[in-house]
């Protein structure tokens, strides 16, 4: 039988990583303004990367611990335990895995899983909706500084007039309130996985 994917392992990961960017915040205090800016671009960036990758993980663990819900959603008939590759692939096919913001997030681990699985009803609390609304358009603000991924961000944040993404988040602590709030997903996430 294949081994099952540590869902909480995934969840430490994660917080740790949130605490490695904050570090590299913390760090680069004494930088100018434009440089500390830049900063939170990248830990924007990199915040993301670790969620996503923790969204990912989670999903995988998932589909790994019990296929019938994707056995009645495909109409194919899966073994009870598929491997970590597979079922990752299952997700992803060839490509990466990809999501439009929370309710793409939501909508893409219902394709997956059922309504009321611990992973779909923790993402989709109303809680962490800012947070995560803010993580995508503010990363996809920082890594491409388009008009579309400005005129998102504006809408994500409810303001009119905003400067790069990494100056909005240095401000009023609000890098760190979205990291705090995905910390706080990600232990809920560990409380609820078996394993």
């Amino acid at each position: 039988m294949p081994k099952k994917k540590s869902i909480k392992g995934s969840a430490n990961k994660f917080k740790a990583e949130a605490d490695k960017i904050l570090a590299f915040l913390t760090a680069s205090a004494g930088l100018g303004d434009e440089h500390v800016s830049w900063c939170h671009d990248l830990a924007i960036i990199r915040l993301y990367r670790a969620f996503e990758s923790l969204m990912l993980d989670t999903l995988v663990g998932a589909l790994n611990n019990d296929t019938s819900t994707l056995s009645t959603r495909t109409g194919f008939s899966f073994p009870k335990h598929l491997t970590d590759e597979v079922c990752r692939f299952l997700v992803t096919g060839r490509g990466y895995f990809d999501f439009k913001g929370r309710d793409g997030l939501i909508k893409t681990l219902k394709q997956y899983l059922p309504d009321d699985h611990y992973l779909v009803e923790v993402v989709s609390k109303l809680g962490y909706r800012n947070s995560l609304e803010l993580l995508s358009a503010a990363r996809n603000y920082a890594a491409h500084e388009s008009q579309q991924s400005k005129s998102a961000f504006k809408k994500a944040t409810g303001q009119d007039r905003v400067g790069a993404a990494g100056s909005w988040l240095k401000r009023q602590n609000r890098f760190q309130t979205i990291a705090d709030r995905l910390k706080a997903m990600a232990d809920e996430i560990h409380a609820e996985a078996p394993y």
